[in-house]
């Protein structure tokens, strides 16, 4: 019988994706194993790979559709000797049911995906009938003042996409009708919480100062988590001064006793961030306590330091974790995350690459930042906020001297990692980048 092919699901709380690119047509025999499509979410591209082999009998969504649900079918797989007939597509849905396709995800987050912000209830037409349009549609139509009622479709099914939406505003038509009294109520309603609507924002600006660049599904998600953390998750800051030069100087020798291939290039390169990983690692296996996640019912006493460290890509920053970072050497560390930030800025990341994680590091020195305090994660109930290492006047047996320094900051949940707990793990961090060999051992 057929196969129902269907849209995966990324993570637990992926709702949607953007089936961006179709790598098979009708007709085409795959394999298992065969990539056939491309789906995009807010953190990541997926490859759609078919765990069966047979023909593509019916692609249902056409590449370049937005606001595919979870589960719903996209495309339908016959088996050797059934013919396109049988097909039956249910009215383009499918059951929630296990998928007959496995998603790889190559791409990457900082954090999970989230349910989409609401764009309103969904428009009707004049005779009462639902006007289908993706999320993206009818925001950008909610903000250049588009009637989505006189408005006509070219996705799947009639359904207003983007390029609808953009065809209207070329053309000047679509116009909404002049908003009623009641208006100002339903856009209250339909408002992000995470910051004022557009309109309390553009009325303080001239028509012709600014432009409208929709938020997409990365920054959404970071807006969403970050405001819940700091509005969920009771924030305490400690920090200390670490002096570096015998860290640079172990750095140096480590990095000049690396062997090299026939092309002379080294096996490892360490960078300060690769050591402080470890250093902080190292500090959490010293200090268990505060290796921990608040639950409501339970303290989760992580086993292992998975360290997340934060990578910056185009629209937004990801997490991708370093799995028991205390037992790793530190070329181990360090060639671990050359391969992560790479992948990491083409959106080739793995969800378990970059979900999950017991604390994280931020490291913003190389870009001048002296310090700053960084934003818990949640699950972890840690975050390390590192700064650059400068040059600084320091006092050395009563005497002045000049040392390289750099000052790191620890955000706590303070529901688990109090003060002093913070103190204690800042202090241990600081003996291992002060005394570097130790990390050796």
């Amino acid at each position: 019988m057929p196969i129902n092919i269907t849209m995966p699901a990324l993570s637990p709380t992926m709702e949607e994706g953007n089936l961006a690119k179709w790598l098979v047509k009708e007709g085409d025999q795959v394999s298992a194993g065969d990539v056939i499509a491309e789906i995009e979410t807010d953190k990541a591209t997926m490859e759609v790979e078919a765990v069966d082999e047979g023909t593509i009998g019916k692609i249902v969504v056409p590449a370049g559709t937005e606001g595919v649900k979870v589960n719903a079918l996209i495309a339908v797989l016959l088996e050797d000797g059934e013919d396109a007939g049988a097909i039956d597509t249910g009215g383009g849905s499918a059951p929630a049911a296990a998928p007959s396709v496995a998603a790889e995800a190559p791409v990457a987050e900082a954090a999970p995906a989230a349910a989409p912000a609401p764009a309103g209830p969904a428009p009707v037409s004049a005779d009462g009938s639902r006007i289908f349009a993706s999320p993206l549609a009818r925001r950008l139509a909610q903000l250049n003042g588009l009637d989505l009622k006189a408005l006509s479709g070219t996705g799947p099914h009639g359904r207003i996409v983007k390029r609808d939406i953009e065809s209207a505003l070329a053309a000047g038509t679509g116009k909404a009708a002049p908003a009623t009294a009641d208006a100002p109520k339903a856009a209250a309603a339909s408002a992000p919480a995470t910051g004022p609507s557009s309109d309390q924002v553009l009325k303080l600006f001239d028509d012709d100062s600014y432009e409208l660049v929709p938020h997409d599904g990365m920054r959404k998600t970071i807006a969403k988590r970050l405001t819940e953390s700091k509005q969920t998750i009771p924030h305490f800051y400690v920090s200390v001064d670490c002096e570096l030069d015998a860290l640079l100087a172990l750095r140096a020798q480590l990095n000049g006793a690396a062997a090299t291939d026939k092309d002379g290039k080294p096996a490892y390169k360490l960078s300060v961030n690769d050591m402080t990983i470890k250093a902080l690692a190292l500090g959490l296996r010293d200090v268990p306590d505060a290796n921990v996640s608040w639950t409501d019912d339970n303290m989760v006493m992580h086993k292992h330091a998975d360290v997340g460290v934060a990578v910056s890509i185009p629209g937004g920053l990801i997490t991708p974790i370093i799995r028991r970072a205390e037992e790793k050497p530190l070329s181990v560390i360090s060639n671990e995350m050359k391969d992560y930030g790479k992948r990491a800025k083409e959106r080739k990341l793995k969800p378990e690459e970059y979900q999950g994680g017991t604390t994280a590091v931020s490291n913003m020195g190389m870009m001048g930042v002296k310090s700053f305090s960084a934003v818990v994660n949640p699950p972890h109930a840690t975050i390390l906020a590192v700064g650059a290492g400068e040059k600084r006047a320091v006092v050395k047996n009563g005497e002045l001297a000049v040392a390289t320094v750099m000052t790191v900051t620890l955000s706590t949940d303070h529901r688990c990692v109090d003060g002093a707990l913070g103190a204690e793990l800042l202090a241990a961090f600081k003996g291992y980048i002060e005394n570097p060999m130790s990390m050796l051992v």
